[in-house]
Order: structure tokens, then C-alpha cells, then sequence
């Protein structure tokens, strides 16, 4: 199946098609969400103003591709 998130995707858009990235990115330090709604800015930007790498982000977009490819199963 064809990766559908990519470092680009807005933090909006990743939660709107893929709810359980809610979760992952709380547990990798980063809050999505403040008063329930959606954080501004891409993924990428967020991620890496965490202080992750870009190989990190890489990873974490492939792992949020299995997540959602999983539950289209």
C-alpha cells in the first residue's frame, strides 16, 4: 500500500486520518493536542523542534504508515 503520511502532512491531517496518532506522539514526547484541538505547523516541524533528527523523523513516519496500513487491514 502507498505511504500515505509523510513528513509533510499537518499535524491536523495526521489526526483526522489516523486517530491513534494521538498516542504515538504523546509517548515520544510530543503533544498534538492542546484544549483538544490540533497543534499548527507539519509534522516534520513539529518533530524536529523536539529536537529529533531527520533520520528520526523518517522512522517515525514509516512507523505511523504501518499503524495506519494496520488498521486498513
Amino acid at each position: 500500500m502507498e505511504s500515505r503520511i509523510t513528513k509533510a502532512i499537518t499535524i491536523e491531517e495526521l489526526v483526522s486520518l489516523l486517530p491513534e496518532s494521538v498516542s504515538y506522539l504523546i509517548n515520544k514526547g510530543i503533544r498534538p493536542l492542546i484544549c483538544g484541538e490540533p497543534i499548527w505547523g507539519s509534522l516534520e516541524e513539529v518533530v524536529l523542534a523536539k529536537g529529533y533528527s531527520e533520520s528520526e523523523l523518517a522512522q517515525m513516519v514509516s512507523e505511523l504508515n504501518n499503524l495506519l496500513n494496520a488498521k486498513v487491514r
